[in-house]
């Protein structure tokens, strides 16, 4: 598995994660970011690090830091809620109307039988995500999330419980039969950084999506204009 690179500089690194990379190894074994970071050394002596998390299944943009001050401002620019993070997700279904905001609290549970998961919580922690709907095709809706909170599973999670559609293929808030991963890809990020140059990548859409007729974005890899 070769890592494709959307941003480089001596700071900072934004590969296009692919779909079944864990950032964290598993468990019960399996592919992880660890197995890729000497290739990711591109020259220094350091190894970068992940300064956020996204789901294995998800694919996209994710930002490595390549020294630990970097990383601390980039860590602080997440906490402060200065990044923007765009998420494309397809669901199994059409909404209502075309754009809204979800404001669900959410809080983790276990259960020896399914696990532990996210779900929504008057004490939980605050999440917020805009969302806005794209276009459908053969009776499944591609769906633009930007998530201001980074909640675990916070898309995943106002999907099914907010709009009230799962995400395609997701194995713990949907049927997980429907798509062969979770139909979710961070398509865009953008870092802030005091006097320099913002941090930004956008990640082309992947194949899962292309297979069913998500393909053409034209122009724009947000997403803001028809596919």
């Amino acid at each position: 598995m070769t890592l494709s690179i959307l941003f480089e500089d001596a700071e900072a690194l934004i590969i296009d994660k692919p779909s079944g990379l864990s950032i964290d190894r598993p468990r019960k074994g399996g592919a992880a970011l660890d197995d890729h970071l000497d290739e990711l050394k591109l020259g220094f002596q350091r190894p970068p690090v992940a300064v956020h998390r996204i789901d294995t299944d998800t694919s996209g943009c994710l930002l490595l830091a390549r020294n630990p001050k970097a990383h601390k401002r980039f860590a602080r620019a997440f906490e402060d809620r200065l990044v923007t993070k765009v998420y494309l997700g397809i669901i199994g279904g059409d909404l209502p109307s075309d754009a809204g905001t979800i404001e669900l609290a959410l809080s983790k549970i276990s259960s020896a039988e399914k696990g532990w998961q996210m779900i929504p919580a008057r004490k939980g922690k605050p999440s917020l995500t805009h969302w806005r709907r794209i276009a459908s095709i053969g009776g499944n809706t591609l769906v633009e999330f930007r998530p201001e909170t980074g909640r675990t599973h916070q898309i995943r999670v106002h999907a099914a419980a907010g709009l009230g559609v799962p995400l395609l293929g997701d194995p713990v808030y949907g049927d997980g039969k429907s798509a062969p991963r979770t139909m979710l890809h961070a398509v865009s990020l953008i870092v802030p950084r005091e006097g320099k140059a913002d941090i930004s990548a956008a990640a082309p859409v992947p194949a899962a999506f292309r297979n069913l007729g998500f393909g053409d974005l034209g122009s724009d890899p947000l997403g803001s204009g028809d596919v």
